[in-house]
């Protein structure tokens, strides 16, 4: 194709340390008597010198001791790692072309849409469609990196602003995003405030910072479906982001060229843009499918010299990729897993990587994967798998099985407390059934009896617990979380109710 695609600098990470220099201490009030302090002093004193032992500024024989064992343990950690290039085998990485494995129609696609750019033209709008983990992130970063050195060989900037809009909740929240990574790729300061002022000044800025520093421009929203904003019943934000970045050219708000590529597990979502946003927008789509199995074990083959030679047992490649393809074909989930094996090894100083290491490493991503399918779910969604777990896990009864009436009730006190949309009994339950597709709970039709009718009855297959703090991370409904004993008491009152009818 006459286009290599270059692997790009790695990049420095700081650790920030805490201060632990300083003491607080607070004056003691009352009746403390001098014997009392004088105790008082000379316990901080003996603390203040086992802290500065442990700190190693005692020179005695045992702190130096300890010292020389925390260097040991360290250089023996160091040089005992299964991996000799461990980046290879993070999902991110931008690869080299020769390590792409079946997505040749894909990676000509996306060249060819922007070669224009190249040639001082406005390339076309993309949307990138398919699974997860089939590729998508990878060929649009591979292309568009190559893209970058091609233009600055030619004394042009290309700036590639990339944002993942599942974290983001309002459009106003994604401007700023993304006003905050073009500062930081140009090295200068975002000048706006994050809150405080409105969306049209942070598109203001952002814009001044593309004509600033950029003679061409690609914004590449990743998980652009998830970007609904706050109200499901108002446009998505999406709809209004695509709409305003896809026509800003054409407005001469960026006075260079701008292609927008919007990537996404589930091309529904443009059912739902707003017409004149899909006129703007006006996408070429690039479809990328599953990977089969035997391209999960290229893929993983041409990562192997991310380890140790000799390091990887002969079974393990082909038990990542069964395991991969058993999960239609993920790669994303493959290379989690096969750097999962490594890690674990080096966790238990095992010099070779083995089958049961790589069983091992997908029992862990077993137990968190249900945890990671929440943060994904619609707000709505959230809320009603929220009410239902807050039903079994506060009802006095250990493991009980959520009634749908009961959690329907849950659902609707829940909504009030967010001043959330509230949906129909027929939604929620229609939502909370969809959630057993993710193997997050089992359904079955109960009977109340002669006359009584028929309901729903959810069981969770894992601790409920951990579903509901997950959904508390999400802003828009951690507010709940400060109303755990009021919650308590709904739940249970619910369930007193219900089972007395």
């Amino acid at each position: 194709m006459g286009v290599k695609l270059l692997t790009p600098p790695s990049h420095r990470k700081a650790m920030a340390g805490s201060n632990q220099g300083g003491t607080d201490q607070s004056t003691m009030e009352g009746e403390a008597t001098q014997s009392e302090t004088e105790n008082n002093a000379d316990v901080t004193q003996d603390n203040t010198a086992t802290d500065g032992a442990s700190l190693g500024l005692s020179e005695d024989d045992s702190t130096e001791s300890t010292q020389q064992s925390i260097r040991d343990m360290l250089n023996e950690d160091g040089d005992g790692s299964v991996f000799i290039n461990r980046d290879l085998v993070e999902p991110d990485t931008i690869i080299d072309e020769e390590r792409i494995v079946g997505r040749d129609d894909q990676l000509e696609s996306v060249v060819s849409f922007l070669r224009p750019t190249l040639q001082g033209n406005r390339p076309p709008n993309m949307l990138l469609y398919g699974p997860a983990g089939t590729g998508k992130s990878l060929i649009i970063g591979a292309v568009t990196q190559q893209i970058i050195e091609l233009c600055k060989s030619k004394g042009e900037s290309f700036g590639v602003v990339d944002i993942n809009c599942q974290p983001i909740n309002t459009l106003d929240q994604a401007v700023y995003e993304l006003v905050q990574t073009v500062a930081k790729d140009v090295g200068e300061e975002v000048a706006v405030p994050e809150t405080g002022v409105s969306t049209k000044r942070k598109y203001r800025r952002l814009y001044e910072l593309i004509n600033d520093h950029y003679d061409s421009v690609i914004f590449i929203l990743d998980e652009i479906d998830l970007l609904v904003g706050r109200r499901a019943n108002d446009e998505p934000a999406y709809s209004k982001l695509l709409y305003q970045l896809s026509r800003a050219s054409n407005t001469n708000e960026i006075e260079g060229r701008v292609s927008v590529a919007a990537l996404t597990n589930d091309p529904k979502f443009m059912e739902d843009i707003d017409g004149r946003a899909e006129s703007s927008f006006n996408p070429r789509d690039v479809y990328f499918p599953d990977y089969d199995a035997n391209q999960l074990r290229e893929i993983l083959q041409n990562r192997r010299d991310a380890f140790q030679p000799n390091a990887l047992s002969d079974d393990v490649i082909p038990l990542v990729a069964a395991f991969a393809a058993q999960s239609h074909g993920d790669a994303r989930k493959a290379i989690d897993l096969f750097r999962g094996a490594g890690d674990l090894a080096d966790e238990r100083g095992d010099n070779n990587v083995k089958e049961h290491h790589v069983r091992d490493s997908q029992e862990e991503i077993d137990k968190d994967r249900s945890l990671k399918l929440v943060e994904g779910l619609t707000t709505q969604k959230k809320i009603s798998l929220y009410a239902t777990a807050a039903v079994a896990h506060y009802s006095k009864h250990s493991g009980s099985s959520v009634p749908s009436p009961v959690g329907f009730k849950v659902y609707q006190w829940v909504t009030d407390e967010l001043d959330a949309d509230q949906m129909t009994r027929e939604t929620y339950v229609k939502y909370v059934k969809e959630l057993s597709t993710y193997g997050l709970i089992s359904t079955s039709r109960k009977s109340r009896g002669r006359g009584g009718g028929m309901y729903m009855e959810f069981t969770f297959t894992g601790d409920p617990t951990g579903i509901m703090k997950r959904i508390t991370e999400d802003i828009r409904l951690e507010s709940i979380s400060e109303e755990k004993e009021l919650l308590r008491t709904v739940v249970n009152a619910q369930l007193k109710e219900f089972h007395e009818d």
